[in-house]
């Protein structure tokens, strides 16, 4: 299905016991509206619920993967917040963790919220097309997902902070030296490569895929538990005194700093 065939935010293919989720709000380089979180929140939960799914890959509508929580709608109301953090959704995740792999085919720019989710799978495949950047302290926010543990587990302490606090862009080259992604493909063969590792997936043992993957996440919990409570709470404050005046006056330059950089170009 096509993004002009379909009004819906999110967008779910089954290819044997693959199940693809395509983010769609091209036109706002799928950003995270408290609509998108629900729909990508509930469609995990039922694809990790379902017994024909084995392994789910959740990419974007061309040109952005997901250029982070949709500042128009924070910006002008704060409802987006309310959908930040649920209360059945664990600290530090942007959905109830799924028993099954998550592979991220990361097509576009993958920018703050949208790189927190890129984290949150078990492993990226990008395009080279790909960019990813933390704009939280340029846009006046504080990440809510897991962020500052995830990020510098994947590129080390020193970029992290450096990407966190500069705003500054990796691309595709870039994340897969640093380790962010697993593998960087032609733009038009992202999808394909994804599925091809999917299907390895699937040919194997699935009670053994799938304790597997239980034990490197237990591993990894025990470790991060701590770091996750000291960002959920300092987020949680950061939000009481929240000033969505803020937020709106300083999403232009961030656009067009990204626009800039290579990460919003179309």
């Amino acid at each position: 299905m096509s993004t002009a065939d379909s009004g819906a935010v999110l967008l779910e293919e089954q290819r044997g016991k693959v199940r693809i989720l395509t983010l769609n709000r091209p036109r706002s380089r799928n950003a995270l509206s408290t609509e998108l979180i629900t729909a990508v929140r509930d469609a995990l939960a039922r694809a990790d619920s379902d017994n024909l799914v084995d392994v789910v890959i959740l990419t974007g509508a061309d040109p952005a993967f997901c250029a982070g929580l949709d500042l128009r709608e924070l910006g002008s109301s704060g409802n987006n917040a309310d959908a930040i953090s649920e209360q059945e959704i664990p600290v530090g995740h942007p959905w109830r963790p799924l028993s099954k792999p998550l592979i991220g085919a990361i097509n576009g720019a993958a920018i703050t919220g949208g790189l927190e989710f890129a984290l949150a799978c078990d492993f990226l495949i990008a395009s080279e097309r790909a960019t990813f950047a933390d704009t939280h302290a340029r846009v006046g926010v504080l990440p809510g997902w897991g962020l500052t543990y995830r990020l510098p587990a994947a590129v080390g302490t020193g970029l992290a902070r450096r990407m966190s606090l500069s705003g500054d862009f990796l691309d595709a080259k870039q994340a897969l030296r640093a380790g962010l992604v697993t593998e960087v493909v032609a733009h038009d063969r992202l999808l394909e490569a994804a599925v091809d590792v999917a299907v390895s997936i699937v040919g194997n043992d699935q009670p053994g895929v799938r304790t597997l993957l239980d034990s490197y996440r237990r591993s990894h919990d025990h470790i991060v538990n701590q770091a996750l409570q000291v960002e959920d709470s300092t987020s949680q404050q950061w939000m009481a005194d929240f000033d969505p005046s803020r937020v709106e006056e300083r999403r232009e330059a961030v656009i067009d700093r990204g626009r800039s950089q290579g990460g919003l170009t179309v």
